[in-house]
């Protein structure tokens, strides 16, 4: 059977910088996801329409086609103390706003603390990175029933979008 719109499609991926780095991999079971729903990029999906069990194809994302332009200006310096317990802050917290700020959507990661101060990063991780796929076609069903059209995702983060983008025209 071949992917198409409304397919269940198992797929293991292994994602790379351009430096052959190896940067994720799904389990050997892989993921599976629903064809043609967005959940994945969308040139990914595009990639892998019409593949069969077996196929692989391997896809580099530019900055854009995936995690976006590392931006600057969503990074913040706050002193520890308005986060919290300064001893509990560490690198990899998230916050969903940032002290003094409106909530804008983003998600806040500490990803420095250092002197009283904390780095706060709303970049997703790979933000600025241009990215290689390689993706082997496991498995490619028909679902039955009320599998079609729910929004339930279950492919791993780093397959898909940052939690929210942020328009520059959005004052």
């Amino acid at each position: 059977m071949k992917i198409e719109k409304d397919c269940i499609v198992g797929i293991h991926v292994r994602m790379f910088d351009l430096q052959k780095h190896l940067l994720e991999e799904t389990e050997p079971e892989g993921v599976t996801y629903l064809h043609g729903h967005g959940d994945i990029f969308p040139k990914l999906e595009a990639a892998l329409e019409g593949k069969e069990p077996g196929d692989t194809v391997v896809v580099q994302l530019e900055t854009e086609e995936s995690f976006g332009e590392f931006d600057a200006d969503a990074i913040r310096l706050v002193p520890v103390e308005k986060l919290g317990d300064p001893e509990l802050i560490v690198p990899g917290l998230v916050f969903s706003s940032v002290p003094g700020e409106g909530d804008d959507g983003r998600k806040w990661r500490v990803t420095d603390v250092a002197e009283g101060m904390a780095v706060l990063d709303a970049n997703h991780p790979l933000a600025g990175w241009a990215l290689k796929f390689e993706i082997k076609v496991l498995s490619v069903t028909k679902p039955e029933g009320e599998a079609t059209g729910t929004d339930e995702v279950v492919v791993p983060s780093f397959l898909g979008f940052a939690d929210k983008i942020i328009d520059d025209e959005t004052d």
